[in-house]
Parts: structure tokens; sequence; C-alpha cells
């Protein structure tokens, strides 16, 4: 139901043109009040906040949504801030997740932020503490990649604190990037499919090319396979664990430079172009398998946990799929 009220909104007000405008410098504003007035911002607060306390399974649904429509906002991010943030501290702000976080000599420093670029408060973990950034008076250190709306990010005042739960911040930042990357895989597949049934070559559709229908069948798989890991992470409670978003993020990430170099492949030269809306979302798959880390970040973590548990391997996946 929450999905479906979304995608209204976003069908109509997240074009692809208020994409590139946003990430050219508009004001991201105008689509970010659309959403935060019809009151999404509090699907995982709890009903006695005034949020709707939206169990985690229906909202794995509204981030996949945010990744098909490459929503250029930190969304996401601002939604599960409600959930880790004591009632009433959350600001009503572009609030997205810090990766990592450093202390400098003059401050703190937040490398490699999703949405750092254009985020007005930031949640970061010092490892004793959930930590509360302001963004009005913080540095902003672009990534260098055209478009890209990640940016390290250096504070020199102090900021508020938070008890923290744990690693819930670690776990909510993967598990949120895993959905967010299936949402954008599945439209680059069926961009790419569509694609492929309409392009003509000798006369047929290169889609009924044998070569061309095995790369689509391997794209399928994988992007088959992250819709299921990624789910995996948003089953029952009201925050991810963290092995399941481990899990979750890893295959996802494994599974960008395979559909991203098919998608680009079948396209040909018109995929790459700006005009194309597929570099939206291929662009998107890139950053998002480096966000809160790669499928190298995790697969040890995950590893150690299966040798920590002394299980067969089979049985270390079913006791992680039930827990």
């Amino acid at each position: 139901m929450f999905a479906e009220a979304l995608e209204d909104i976003l069908r109509d007000r997240c074009t692809p043109a208020v994409v590139r405008a946003i990430e050219a410098g508009d004001d991201p504003m105008l689509l970010w009040s659309a959403i935060a007035e019809a009151g999404f911002l509090e699907l995982l607060a709890p009903e006695s906040a005034g949020g709707a306390g939206l169990p985690l399974d229906e909202f794995f649904e509204v981030a996949l949504l945010l990744g098909r429509y490459a929503v250029p906002l930190p969304l996401a991010q601002s939604m599960a801030a409600r959930a880790l943030l004591p009632e009433g501290a959350c600001p009503a702000a572009m609030l997205t997740f810090a990766p990592g976080l450093r202390r400098e000599a003059d401050g703190w420093c937040c490398p490699q932020v999703p949405f750092g670029a254009i985020a007005t408060a930031v949640l970061a973990d010092d490892g004793d503490a959930l930590l509360l950034f302001d963004c009005q008076d913080a540095q902003r250190l672009p990534t260098g990649v055209a478009h890209s709306q990640a940016a390290g990010l250096r504070f020199t005042a102090e900021p508020q604190r938070f008890a923290r739960d744990g690693q819930a911040l670690r776990a909510w930042g993967a598990a949120l990037h895993a959905a967010l990357i299936a949402g954008a895989m599945a439209r680059a597949f069926e961009m790419t499919l569509q694609y492929g049934n309409e392009r003509s070559q000798f006369g047929k559709s290169i889609g009924k090319f044998q070569a061309i229908q095995h790369q689509l069948s391997v794209m399928a798989e994988q992007v088959a396979a992250s819709r299921l890991a990624a789910r995996a992470a948003f089953g029952a409670g009201t925050a991810p664990g963290l092995l399941q978003a481990a899990l979750a993020k890893a295959r996802t990430s494994e599974a960008v430079v395979p559909v991203a170099a098919t998608a680009h492949a079948v396209h040909g030269a018109i995929g790459v172009t700006a005009e194309y809306d597929l570099q939206l979302y291929t662009r998107r798959l890139q950053e998002w398998r480096l966000a809160h880390g790669s499928e190298a970040h995790w697969h040890p973590v995950i590893g150690q946990a299966l040798l920590d548990s002394g299980a067969p391997v089979a049985d270390f996946i079913r006791d992680l799929a039930a827990a």
C-alpha cells in the first residue's frame, strides 16, 4: 500500500529529467518536500511518535522503489534514521549515513558519504555512540566523478550524541544499499530487454540472436538473485541483522559488474550517452556498489562468521535465513 502510494508521487515528480537536474545542481527541495509532506519519512517511526511503524519486510518494497526511480535524495536513510534515533531526535533534514568516521586534530571527517554532496545532516557511528552532524558548515569534498552525489565531509562543530544499538547503523547502511541496487538493477534489466526486442539488425530484433539471448539470461539470473539476497535482509523484526545485511550487500554488489556490463553491451554506444536514461541507473549501481562496503569488504565478514559458527555451509545459511 505505501509502496504504491509512493510510486504515484515518484512517477510524476521523479522523472529522469528531474534526476538529471538535481544531479546537475538544481535545488532538490521541491522533490524532497513532495515526499516529506506526504508523510513518507515517518514510515519506520513508531506509531507512538506519529509514524506508521512499518514492518521491515514491507519497507523493503519502498527501498526497492527508490532504487528503481534512481531517486537522487537520501530518502531511504532519512526514513531509517527514525528507527535508529530516539523519538523526536531526528531532524527534519536530508539525513544520510556515514560509512566511516575518523577524529582529526580540528574536528571530524566522514569519507565517501553517499549523498554527502547534498545531505543536510549525517549520522555516524564512532563505536561508542551515534553522532549526528549538522552539514550547514561542513566542508564537502567531491569525489571527482561526474554527477556523483557522494562526497567526503569535514566537520569542525561537535555533533549531538545518542546511544547506539550495537552495529545497527552499519547493518542499515548495507541493507538499504542492497535494496537500492536491486531496484536500479531491475530497471536496467527492463530497459535492456526492451531495447533487445526493439532494435533490429539483419532483419530481426537483436534479442532473437542466440548470443544476446544468452547474455540476457545470465543478466536475469543476476537480477533475480540480487533481489532475493536483498529481501533476505528485510525479514522479520524492525531492523536488519548485520550478517543478513552483509550477505545482501555482498551479493548485490557482486552482481553490479556483470549486470551493468551486459546492459551496456546489448545497448551498444547509445547506452553510455547522457541523453539515454540507462546511464542514470548504471552510474548509481557503480556508486552504490562501493557505498557501505563492496563485496570485497563483506565477504571476509561472512566467511569469519561461518568459521566461528563451526557449522556446515548449508546449515549456516539455513540458520541465517531463519534468524
